[in-house]
């Protein structure tokens, strides 16, 4: 059996398909700028021999539904996907579940319903989400969807962790609280760490760090998710792309009052106009590091308080959860900064975390590794995510329960 996962945003779908057998991603791919004159459909798949193929075309793709349309067709067309019938099931990430989503959920009528009276609390996310759901439900009544949720893994979060120290009837009444976000990779890659350990996951307390243009950090305690970085939105925590993370929320009402900034204006510099954009003018990572390379003082800057604030969480979170088995980087920066992770780690000796720094500096190094001494009290660990894996896992086995 077969199962496709869907990630539906406002304007494009990507999506993978894999073999449950073994878990082999068969195909995957993008169906772009839904909704312009020219939209474009990408495919890549392993034909009969194995061998990696791909194609891209261009053609009006007006919705939602002709864009899900579209790539079973190319599905079918490349072999990966015979018929429908092969699916046992169709993946959604949907970014917000609040409080009512726990667990990865098999969609009726009552989930939609639930989904939409989130949309509140993910307005730019939950609305594209639910539209893919709907247009699979509509067009495969017959293979389930189910609905794998980033803020699930965090909903173990004592009250102690998740309520912010404002007035109960803004939680009870309004729902403000912190939700967290990139759950499905924090607990993709606590399983990958505690397998990396030879430790079941219940037996391990990480320290999980998933770096991007959108970055979080989570405290695992015993396999379960203690604390993490993110709050209400994606919007707390850490120093992202263009996100700023962490703020004084005064300076939310300063810049109202003295610059007359509405919430319009508020909510595009904190989420589109900050974070490492906003100190240097770049928001890769690797264009960062080349400019620091340069002598760049903005870039250098950058790369200074991002590292400053993900040594914070890390000693933040050590002290919540006493003994820590591991640190876990991933996410495109995790994987693959070494000065990020070198920074991060620096003068946490005492901590029992310390660097290999050949092993962290290794430019030809792949895939899951050890970037620590192996007598370190603390693993330190490389270990590549893989959400839509996870959610094709999820999915089977919601439906297979």
């Amino acid at each position: 059996m077969k199962v496709l996962v869907l990630n539906s945003g406002s304007s494009s779908i990507k999506y993978q398909l894999f073999r449950s057998a073994d878990w082999t991603a068969i195909a995957y791919g993008l169906v772009a700028r839904i909704g312009e004159s020219e939209s474009e459909l990408r495919l890549n798949w392993l034909d009969g021999a194995g061998e990696p193929q791909s194609s891209r075309s261009s053609l009006p793709i007006p919705t939602h539904r002709h864009g899900i349309d579209q790539i079973v067709a190319s599905l079918r067309e490349s072999g990966a996907l015979a018929d429908v019938a092969e699916l046992a099931a169709i993946g959604h990430r949907v970014v917000h579940g609040g409080e009512h989503f726990k667990h990865p959920t098999i969609v009726d009528d009552s989930v939609t319903t639930a989904i939409r009276d989130t949309i509140p609390l993910a307005p730019l996310h939950n609305p594209d989400n639910l539209v893919g759901i709907e247009v699979t439900r509509t067009l495969f009544p017959g293979v389930p969807s189910v609905a794998v949720f980033d803020t699930a893994f965090h909903q173990t979060m004592p009250p102690a962790a998740y309520r912010y120290a404002l007035p109960e009837s803004l939680y009870s009444e309004h729902r403000i609280r912190r939700y967290g976000f990139h759950g499905t990779s924090h607990y993709y890659v606590a399983k990958r760490a505690a397998a990396f350990l030879d430790k079941p996951l219940q037996d391990c307390n990480l320290i999980t760090l998933h770096l991007g243009n959108g970055a979080s950090a989570a405290a695992i305690h015993a396999g379960r998710c203690v604390d993490t970085s993110m709050g209400l939105t994606p919007l707390e925590g850490l120093v992202m792309g263009t996100r700023c993370g962490d703020i004084d929320p005064a300076a939310l009402i300063y810049l109202s009052r003295n610059l007359g900034l509405d919430a319009e204006a508020l909510d595009r510099l904190l989420n589109r106009q900050s974070g490492l954009l906003g100190i240097c003018g770049v928001n890769d990572m690797r264009e960062i590091n080349r400019l620091a390379q340069e002598g760049h003082a903005d870039a250098e800057l950058a790369i200074g308080i991002t590292a400053h604030r993900l040594k914070k969480y890390i000693g933040a979170y050590y002290a919540e959860l006493g003994r820590v088995d591991a640190v876990v980087f991933t996410g495109g920066i995790g994987e693959n900064a070494a000065d990020i992770r070198r920074r991060a780690c620096a003068g946490l000796e005492r901590l029992g975390i310390v660097l290999d720094k050949a092993a962290n500096e290794a430019s030809e190094a792949r895939g899951e590794r050890c970037i620590s001494p192996p007598e370190g009290e603390v693993q330190v660990l490389v270990i590549p995510t893989n959400e839509e894996l996870e959610i094709a896992q999820q999915a089977l086995a919601a439906v297979t329960a």
